[in-house]
């Protein structure tokens, strides 16, 4: 099958010269255009002058890693962003997200899963076109704007990530309706991400925190324990 990703360029960011010829080699295979960088300083230099549509970066580089460079990158684009670590640990996986990254690959890893990951993250990133013309009205409280990726609480607009702003959609659009857990990772991350209920629970503590008035009673995104999510039918508050 072709891959539809082709020619998409992608900046592999890694002090090892052997894993960004592994990575390049191997994506450059499958179509991708691929340019490098060494350290966080050129990374945010080529994400400013070369436009790349995602992003390889691994944590452990000297001087300044890849947690520290995730953060620059964030504050000038919403470029995807996949991290790349010889850690498995939660605590990791678990500061990646909240740094802004978009997927986490643990080494090592398949040149088959790099590409899968790569291709996920693409059409994730291109994909929900959520937007509607008028804010929704969720109560005198919140609104949500999806047109301009953002939610308005109490008045204040607060923006939304990417990855963020697709999960709510599919909450939303299920008002009042259980959704359950596989089909949220499904529909937000895609297939190959069906059994990691963990990373929903991550990113439903990110939507309620910033929504939720007390995030340990929440009011709009109900857990339905054992099974999946519900957004709150609106009125029903």
């Amino acid at each position: 099958m072709s891959n539809p990703y082709a020619g998409r360029l992608i900046l592999v960011v890694d002090d090892e010269s052997r894993m960004v010829r592994f990575i390049q080699t191997n994506l450059e295979m499958d179509g991708f255009r691929v340019i490098s960088a060494s350290n966080g300083l050129e990374a945010l230099e080529k994400v400013r002058t070369e436009l790349p549509d995602l992003v390889i970066l691994d944590v452990m580089m000297p001087e300044m890693d890849g947690f520290e460079t995730l953060e620059m990158i964030r504050e000038q684009s919403d470029v995807p962003v996949i991290m790349l670590t010889v850690k498995g640990e939660e605590r990791d996986k678990h500061q990646a997200f909240t740094a802004g990254a978009d997927d986490y690959l643990t080494k090592p890893f398949s040149p088959r899963e790099l590409s899968d990951r790569v291709k996920a993250v693409l059409r994730r990133a291109g994909g929900t076109s959520a937007a509607r013309s008028e804010p929704i009205v969720v109560d005198d409280r919140l609104q949500i704007d999806f047109a301009q990726r953002e939610v308005i609480v109490e008045g204040k607009r607060i923006k939304l990530r990417p990855t963020e702003m697709r999960l709510l959609y599919h909450l939303v659009e299920n008002a009042g309706w259980i959704v359950p857990n596989e089909v949220l990772l499904q529909k937000v991350w895609g297939p190959e991400y069906v059994d990691d209920v963990q990373l929903l629970r991550i990113y439903i503590a990110y939507l309620r925190q910033k929504i939720e008035k007390d995030t340990s009673n929440p009011q709009y995104i109900l857990t339905e324990r054992g099974y999946g999510y519900r957004f709150v039918k609106f009125g029903e508050k």
